[in-house]
């Protein structure tokens, strides 16, 4: 149990991290990380990162286009992890 919140930590500081990187870019015209980039890190699981850096750096909490998808990577991951527990008797 100890390894999956490790492996959600260390993952949602990344994505943290990149969505923090990708605000400073769109804030200074640089290049931006790629929504897809965005999305993949949620759904391997640093959705509760994303959503944090959504919230406090008020970046791509607006557009409903990116959050419909960022939703729908919440729940394929915490479908994955449900699937994944059961299967190999994590609980």
């Amino acid at each position: 149990m100890i390894p999956i919140v490790a492996f959600y930590a260390v993952v949602s500081m990344l994505a943290y991290i990149t969505y923090a990187i990708d605000k400073k870019s769109a804030i200074n015209n640089r290049r931006r990380v790629s929504e897809k980039t965005l999305h993949l890190l949620g759904v391997v699981g640093g959705w509760p990162g994303a959503f944090l850096a959504q919230q406090r750096l008020r970046h791509k909490n607006q557009k409903t286009a990116f959050q419909v998808t960022f939703w729908l990577t919440v729940v394929v991951n915490l479908v994955c992890a449900g699937w994944l527990t059961v299967s190999l008797n994590l609980i």
